[in-house]
């Protein structure tokens, strides 16, 4: 019973997805675009929630804006970039949010992480070049806000500001909804990784040094008791 209503959902996602392909520039492809955005994205569920919060001087996070929360957050921050870590993609919220950061003169980066996987490699060796020039004000986000989000927010604080890593850590917690006893646990013990093998390191230099993503896979899998996936 549950196996087919989920497979009934999907497929109707897929045809809402069929209609706008990779476009909005139509009618047509917009209205489709933006239902799929409400309910696949779940957009509606943060029309009042934003998760906006001040990382630093300059440099904010929250989770999906839409394109009218976008276009606020230019007037009230005087924003001048955002870093999206949802990655590039043909879906609704990206087509709008690429769309109306055009419109804005708003400055797009796409960085591809996962909430659930250990962060890859080469997305954190861009992480920390655009840390070296990105245009302030800025805003950070992924989808919820929460654990991506939090994560790229600790390591702006460990390698921009300097701070200390019990303050990074901070940006993960259950303050913007961050469940550390899930899957998206391992955001956190990307941390305590660093923590335990830093030396005097920083989180950049451990990072280019040391960090190997399956490594962390799988003493995060050892920590919870579970075969690596």
């Amino acid at each position: 019973m549950a196996g087919s209503l989920k497979q009934k959902m999907l497929a109707w996602q897929d045809r809402i997805a069929a209609k706008y392909g990779s476009s909005i520039a139509t009618r047509e492809a917009r209205r489709a675009a933006w239902w799929h955005f409400q309910l696949m994205d779940h957009a509606f569920l943060r029309a009042f929630w934003t998760n906006l919060d001040q990382i630093a001087p300059g440099v904010w996070r929250a989770n999906q804006p839409s394109p009218r929360r976008l276009a606020q957050y230019q007037r009230r921050l005087r924003l001048a970039s955002v870093l999206n870590l949802r990655g590039a993609s043909q879906q609704g919220f990206y087509l709008f949010e690429a769309e109306i950061c055009r419109t804005l003169g708003l400055t797009l980066h796409d960085v591809h992480f996962s909430a659930r996987r250990a962060p890859k490699k080469l997305a954190l060796l861009q992480v920390f070049d655009l840390f070296d020039r990105l245009q302030k004000p800025a805003l950070i986000h992924c989808k919820s806000g929460a654990d991506r989000t939090g994560l790229i927010s600790a390591l702006y604080l460990l390698d921009v500001e300097k701070r200390p890593l019990v303050e990074a850590k901070r940006q993960l917690s259950f303050r913007y909804l961050h469940v550390k006893s899930t899957d998206t646990g391992i955001m956190d013990h990307f941390l305590t990784l660093y923590e335990a093998e830093a030396k005097g390191r920083s989180i950049r230099e451990w990072v280019i040094q040391n960090y190997d993503p399956a490594r962390l896979k799988d003493s995060f899998a050892a920590l919870r008791g579970k075969a690596p996936k």
